[in-house]
């Protein structure tokens, strides 16, 4: 319709304005619902991508280190590690569940002398959070150690503040994390942490472990069809108002 209406007619309508804002308004929304779409492609690559790592057999640390080093993404990348649980610096990082407060608590695994990785061995509620009530799962000796490898902690804007003079984190800093256990003496600690995996669990059943967040949210068609529903919506509201301007139903231009 609108390819058939003249400059001129649009102008003595009122209808230059509306007509430029709606098409500007109409762009927006287009390509804000094939951005949801693309993003919906990445989610659903990223997905699967974890869920092959997850299930897949794991590989030695120094494999998952030498391709971080490499440039590549060792996010969700299983693991197996060997070397000793230094319990005594456990952290806790806040962990609320559905039955309560709780804690994940990460604790150092020396990988050789000054050389440590933390390992995020899993979720214990707020009354066996300190070590002795749960001496039982204290590994000591060396263990192996499997589990998948979060090469970082995303902070919201308002993510509290981690109190490292009392031991309570909101977010694994690993280098602070590093420098409260360890003070001036901090050893080598890798740019990443390992979530253990649930099974084999220790003695007396914590930490639980297996406790990474695999259910990643994926609701960009969703979205993708609501900004093109709210397209299609504006188009409609455009053409009634324009129609009633020009005088198709009736009324005089």
């Amino acid at each position: 319709m609108l390819g058939k209406l003249s400059l001129h007619r649009l102008r003595l309508a009122g209808l230059v304005w509306p007509t430029a804002l709606s098409l500007a308004a109409l762009a927006i929304l287009v390509g804000l619902g094939t951005w949801q779409l693309q993003r919906k492609q990445w989610k659903d690559q990223l997905i699967a991508q974890i869920a092959a790592r997850v299930h897949a057999e794991p590989v030695p640390l120094a494999r998952a280190e030498e391709m971080l080093r490499g440039g590549g993404d060792v996010e969700y990348l299983h693991v197996v590690a060997r070397g000793r649980f230094l319990n005594d610096k456990e952290r806790y990082v806040y962990a609320p569940a559905p039955t309560g407060l709780g804690w994940h608590v990460y604790t150092p695994l020396e990988l050789a002398p000054a050389r440590v990785v933390w390992v995020n061995r899993g979720f214990v509620p707020d009354d066996r959070k300190a070590a002795a009530t749960r001496a039982q799962g204290l590994a000591a000796g060396e263990v192996d150690l499997r589990g998948l490898v979060r090469a970082g902690a995303r902070v919201g804007a308002f993510t509290p503040s981690n109190d490292v003079a009392r031991n309570l984190w909101h977010w694994p800093d690993l280098p602070a994390m590093s420098a409260s256990a360890f003070g001036a003496k901090a050893p080598q600690t890798l740019p990443f942490a390992i979530d253990a995996d649930a099974q084999p669990a220790p003695p007396g059943g914590l930490p639980r472990g297996g406790v990474t967040r695999l259910d990643l949210p994926n609701r960009h068609l969703e979205y993708a069809l609501t900004w093109y529903g709210l397209a299609l919506t504006l188009i409609g509201v455009y053409f009634a108002f324009a129609a009633g301007r020009l005088g198709l139903y009736g009324t005089a231009a």
